[in-house]
């Protein structure tokens, strides 16, 4: 489950975080409001007031004032973030795991995407625009110098983010000015690529293992199976209707990933890899046929246009059915 902030704030009663400091208090006016001696300076009058409908608490004395989270800085002098960090150790918290950071930076990724013309403007571009594939895939984008606030301020460590590989040495971001693409499996993404929209970042995924092929779980009960390099030419393949394709994230796969496709007797793989005027797409899709035929599985070659991957074909004016003649 993700992180939330303000569940923090509403699932521990001020009140009740204050009483284990042994503050007391006389209940004045209304019943939602009690008054006590301020733990915050040395106070001599009842001064400091909680509001326990509104979980606030303000002192006449001193003029400090806020809810639970302020309350933790200033008693014990932390700055906000590690504030957080306190209460949640202090409350016995669980911290969370790095699927779960992972699963919370797609979910804040994903809401950038609509958020900055620039992001938009290259999924125009590249020719991806029915909101369900967005949904489905999941697909976000990295604007840079969010995401670190942004968790650290969700109460993950400093220690997570690094280890997960989201931020660099230097604190930074790793991804910037990227769409990324979550890499998900039944159990959460394993990895997060991060497509540049400039020429002057190369593209990358998290330093961890990338894990099977892309979206197996929906795409394994498909007797016939699409199978591209890349993300964006899945995602233009599913917008055009063609569910039943996966991405091996180039033209290599491992073992992991041949055995996915093996798994389905008898299973039809159409391999639509680029075709590149060096021939290298293709020269890789022979190979892989190869590979896959010794495995017992029926393995074609799709055949672009040269110069071509599947989603430039789309972006040329090919159609859905274009696409099916090829395959047959």
């Amino acid at each position: 489950m993700t992180f939330d902030l303000q569940s923090l704030k509403t699932q521990v009663p001020l009140l009740d975080y204050l009483q284990r400091f042994n503050w007391t208090g006389r209940q004045v006016g209304s019943r939602q409001e009690c008054v006590g001696l301020c733990p915050l300076h040395h106070d001599n009058q009842p001064s400091f007031y909680v509001n326990a409908r509104k979980n606030l608490f303000y002192c006449h004395g001193c003029g400090q004032g806020g809810d639970l989270i302020r309350f933790v800085q200033l008693y014990f002098d932390l700055p906000f973030l590690e504030s957080i960090a306190h209460l949640r150790r202090e409350l016995g918290w669980q911290d969370y795991g790095e699927e779960e950071v992972l699963e919370e930076t797609a979910a804040f990724y994903q809401k950038q995407l609509a958020n900055h013309g620039e992001a938009a403007d290259y999924m125009r571009r590249r020719g991806i625009t029915d909101p369900q594939v967005l949904r489905t895939m999941r697909i976000g984008y990295a604007p840079g110098g969010v995401l670190r606030r942004h968790l650290l301020c969700l109460g993950y460590p400093w220690e997570l983010l690094a280890r997960c590989g989201l931020i660099n040495g230097r604190g930074q971001d790793a991804f910037y000015r990227r769409i990324v693409f979550p890499c998900f499996d039944p159990t959460g993404p394993k990895n997060l690529y991060g497509r540049s929209i400039t020429s002057s970042a190369p593209h990358r995924f998290l330093a961890r293992g990338k894990g099977g092929l892309y979206a197996w779980g929906a795409v394994s009960a498909f007797a016939s199976v699409i199978l591209v390099e890349g993300l964006f030419d899945l995602a233009i393949l599913w917008q055009e209707g063609f569910p039943n394709t996966t991405c091996g994230f180039g033209t290599h796969l491992t073992q992991v990933q041949i055995a996915q496709l093996s798994a389905h007797d008898g299973r039809q793989i159409h391999i639509a890899f680029d075709s590149d005027t060096n021939d290298a797409g293709q020269s890789a899709a022979r190979d892989l046929a190869r590979r896959l035929n010794e495995a017992g599985l029926k393995a074609r070659i799709v055949h672009l246009p040269a110069g071509q991957d599947p989603n430039s074909f789309f972006l040329s004016g090919a159609t859905a059915d274009d696409f099916r003649r090829l395959l047959e």
